[in-house]
Protein backbone atom coordinates (compact mmCIF):
# COMPACT_ATOMS: atom_id res chain seq x y z
CA UNK A 1 0.00 0.00 0.00
CA UNK A 2 1.30 3.76 -0.84
CA UNK A 3 2.72 5.40 2.34
CA UNK A 4 -0.45 7.57 3.47
CA UNK A 5 -0.73 10.07 5.99
CA UNK A 6 -2.83 9.19 9.12
CA UNK A 7 -5.44 11.63 8.59
CA UNK A 8 -6.60 14.43 6.36
CA UNK A 9 -8.22 14.30 2.82
CA UNK A 10 -7.34 13.20 -0.96
CA UNK A 11 -8.37 14.45 -4.20
CA UNK A 12 -9.44 11.74 -6.63
CA UNK A 13 -6.46 11.86 -9.16
CA UNK A 14 -4.43 10.87 -5.84
CA UNK A 15 -6.73 8.04 -5.56
CA UNK A 16 -7.28 6.54 -8.80
CA UNK A 17 -3.58 7.93 -9.85
CA UNK A 18 -2.86 10.03 -12.66
CA UNK A 19 -0.44 8.72 -15.35
CA UNK A 20 0.06 12.42 -16.90
CA UNK A 21 1.29 14.27 -14.31
CA UNK A 22 4.75 15.00 -14.23
CA UNK A 23 6.18 12.85 -12.09
CA UNK A 24 3.25 10.52 -13.13
CA UNK A 25 0.93 9.83 -9.77
CA UNK A 26 0.38 5.99 -8.68
CA UNK A 27 -3.29 4.84 -8.39
CA UNK A 28 -4.38 3.70 -4.40
CA UNK A 29 -7.07 1.87 -6.01
CA UNK A 30 -6.49 1.62 -9.73
CA UNK A 31 -9.86 2.05 -11.24
CA UNK A 32 -11.39 4.44 -14.32
CA UNK A 33 -12.65 7.39 -13.06
CA UNK A 34 -16.55 6.22 -14.28
CA UNK A 35 -16.01 3.48 -12.34
CA UNK A 36 -15.19 5.08 -9.25
CA UNK A 37 -18.24 7.26 -9.47
CA UNK A 38 -20.49 4.39 -10.17
CA UNK A 39 -18.77 3.03 -6.69
CA UNK A 40 -19.50 6.09 -4.48
CA UNK A 41 -22.85 5.84 -5.85
CA UNK A 42 -23.74 2.40 -5.34
CA UNK A 43 -22.05 2.79 -1.84
CA UNK A 44 -18.81 0.06 -2.85
CA UNK A 45 -16.74 3.02 -2.38
CA UNK A 46 -17.15 5.99 0.09
CA UNK A 47 -18.88 9.26 -0.12
CA UNK A 48 -16.63 12.47 -0.82
CA UNK A 49 -16.55 15.13 1.85
CA UNK A 50 -17.83 18.95 -0.23
CA UNK A 51 -17.80 21.07 3.18
CA UNK A 52 -13.65 21.63 2.19
CA UNK A 53 -15.01 24.12 -0.60
CA UNK A 54 -17.58 24.99 -3.06
CA UNK A 55 -15.29 23.59 -5.62
CA UNK A 56 -13.37 20.94 -3.75
CA UNK A 57 -14.51 17.16 -3.55
CA UNK A 58 -11.96 15.13 -1.31
CA UNK A 59 -12.40 11.52 0.34
CA UNK A 60 -11.12 10.52 3.82
CA UNK A 61 -7.80 9.25 3.92
CA UNK A 62 -9.35 6.88 7.03
CA UNK A 63 -11.95 6.30 4.41
CA UNK A 64 -9.76 5.42 1.59
CA UNK A 65 -7.42 3.06 3.95
CA UNK A 66 -10.82 1.18 4.85
CA UNK A 67 -11.84 0.95 1.27
CA UNK A 68 -8.53 -0.62 0.58
CA UNK A 69 -8.54 -3.07 3.82
CA UNK A 70 -12.00 -4.37 2.73
CA UNK A 71 -11.42 -4.80 -1.16
CA UNK A 72 -7.67 -6.40 -0.34
CA UNK A 73 -8.88 -10.09 -0.73
CA UNK A 74 -10.77 -9.37 -4.03
CA UNK A 75 -8.56 -9.76 -7.14
CA UNK A 76 -10.32 -6.52 -8.29
CA UNK A 77 -12.41 -3.69 -7.51
CA UNK A 78 -14.26 -3.11 -10.99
Amino acid sequence: MHKLPETGFLRLYQIIGDPKAEPPIPPIIPVKKTCWWDGVKSGRFPQPVRTLGKRVTAWRVEDIRETVKRHASSETLQ
